[in-house]
């Protein structure tokens, strides 16, 4: 059983838990769609997605801080397939003939139309870094007893979103960028999410103590089954 600091959790879920949940999946799909177009921040180039994606690790924090990492784990697979549905309704699109007015099929094309390699970096480095998050942050919940959210957010993420930038860069490049190119994209981006998640902490502080109250309920996860995979708490 997992230990609850304050109340019991209620049955089933709750108005508060689905909004969070919401946001995390949309801003998993929107960050996908963008991707695709690299912009310039101060003179560093980086995906589009890097301006939402954050935010999805910043819910996925909240969720691990106030309903545990079993309830983490359902969202991370309900966002993994809410994203599969969405990357395979846009390939359906693509194969669909256009209609003979239309002219805009090779610029869907090009915006949205995912390669093989790049679609299977995406999810693979999504579903390690997400879950390498939430199993820290649990983990340092514990080790801390509860105290100095920040640096279980910060330190949270260094970890899940560096996993996330070393496995999505590298399988999606390897062989088609030099090393040296390839090793600053990984850096500039793993810095660059992390910042956003460090300047974000007062929102993530605010967001946490009100779902606590609101919800009653503060789970540490001192009996969890950690295992990705398991269907059990």
């Amino acid at each position: 059983m997992q230990q609850l600091s304050m109340g019991t959790p209620q049955e089933g879920y709750s108005k508060w838990f689905i909004i969070v949940t919401a946001i995390f999946t949309t801003s998993l799909i929107v960050a996908n769609i963008i991707a695709v177009k690299l912009i310039s921040v101060f003179g560093f180039v980086v995906p589009a997605a890097i301006i939402i994606f954050p935010i999805s690790y910043i819910a996925g924090d909240v969720l691990t801080e106030v309903y545990g990492y079993s309830k983490a784990r359902q969202v991370i697979w309900l966002g993994f397939f809410c994203n599969a549905i969405t990357v395979a309704a846009i390939w359906c699109g693509q194969m669909l003939p256009a209609a003979p007015f239309w002219h805009g099929q090779e610029a869907y094309e090009q915006i949205l139309g995912y390669t093989p390699r790049l679609l299977a970096a995406s999810l693979v480095a999504y579903l390690v870094g997400e879950f390498t998050n939430s199993m820290v942050l649990a983990k340092m919940k514990i080790a801390t007893k509860g105290r100095w959210l920040w640096t279980r957010t910060i330190g949270s993420t260094l970890v899940g979103q560096g996993v996330d930038s070393l496995m999505f860069i590298s399988l999606a490049f390897l062989g088609t960028v030099p090393l040296s190119s390839l090793a600053s994209i990984i850096v500039t981006q793993w810095l660059g999410k992390s910042l956003y998640e460090t300047v974000a902490t007062p929102l993530t502080y605010a967001v946490v103590n009100f779902l606590k109250h609101a919800e009653g309920i503060d789970v540490y996860d001192y009996q969890t089954n950690f295992n990705p995979l398991a269907v059990t708490k």
